[in-house]
């Protein structure tokens, strides 16, 4: 699978990422069908499926659950095989989500996201955003503790994901990444993605089929040819559904040049 840079990051991923959150939690989410979390085999043979699919990009957060944890473990030894993507401001108790953006939480979240990943680096932090105006985020701190932790170089790239239009344009002066909404039935974004990508910002897409409610490989195929994407994050617990989408993605059209 080809590789595309992450705007001015330096970071190279491939068009189609590999979301985790299934990995470790399965409780307060929005997916229209239950699921059991998955075994330690199947996340390695989910892995082993990604590489030979030549992904490298693997999604994840603290408020994943377990996620990170499973994730560190399993790549342990091959770090540098992947690009890891995880995020900070957003807590999972067990039960529901709790946020905090202050930048001693911040800092924390962040040492604790690699003590659990087995990493000394972090290669993109995002803000993991609850919708709250991004001038409070950055009031309560979480922008600077960004910008400390990519200037003592635990973190490559930083910045946002966020939950509306208006909150990725706020955040984009503050970013080296974006992760936005974009599928089959919500457009919103798409502009935005372009103008971003013409700044130098990467473009993650996350809900590519809106948590499995619309759409299929060529749904993602086509978000992923969209001007301004680098790549597009799909969770999925089926190492064949996994190769499917990445075999979407890679007919027939150059999508690094797609329109």
């Amino acid at each position: 699978m080809l590789r595309r840079p992450l705007g001015d990051t330096g970071l190279e991923v491939s068009p189609l990422g590999l979301g985790t959150v299934k990995f470790g939690r399965n409780t307060g989410v929005d997916y229209p069908h239950a699921y059991e979390l998955p075994s330690d085999s199947l996340i390695a043979d989910l892995l082993t499926q990604a590489r030979s699919c030549g992904i490298n990009l693997l999604d994840t957060a603290p408020a994943y659950g377990t996620s990170e944890a499973r994730i560190g473990e399993a790549i342990e030894g091959h770090r540098d095989e992947w690009v890891i993507c995880t995020k900070a401001g957003e807590e999972f108790d067990g039960t529901k989500s709790h946020h905090d953006f202050s930048e001693d939480h911040i800092l924390g979240s962040v040492e604790v996201s690699l003590a659990r990943l087995r990493t000394h680096t972090l290669d993109i932090l995002l803000l993991h955003s609850d919708g709250r105006p991004v001038d409070e985020i950055e009031y309560l701190g979480a922008f600077r503790a960004l910008s400390r932790l990519k200037r003592e170089g635990i973190v490559r790239a930083v910045g946002f994901s966020g939950k509306s239009p208006a909150d990725a344009e706020a955040a984009l002066p503050r970013s080296d990444v974006l992760m936005c909404t974009i599928n089959a039935t919500y457009r919103d974004e798409v502009g935005l993605a372009r103008k971003a990508a013409n700044q130098g910002v990467g473009i993650l897409v996350k809900k590519p089929l809106d948590r499995g409610f619309v759409g299929e490989s060529k749904t993602i195929a086509e978000t992923a040819g969209l001007a301004g994407v680098t790549s597009v994050v799909v969770g999925t617990l089926s190492p064949a559904h996994l190769a499917a989408n990445a075999a979407a993605v890679l007919r027939p059209t150059d999508l690094s040049t797609a329109v």
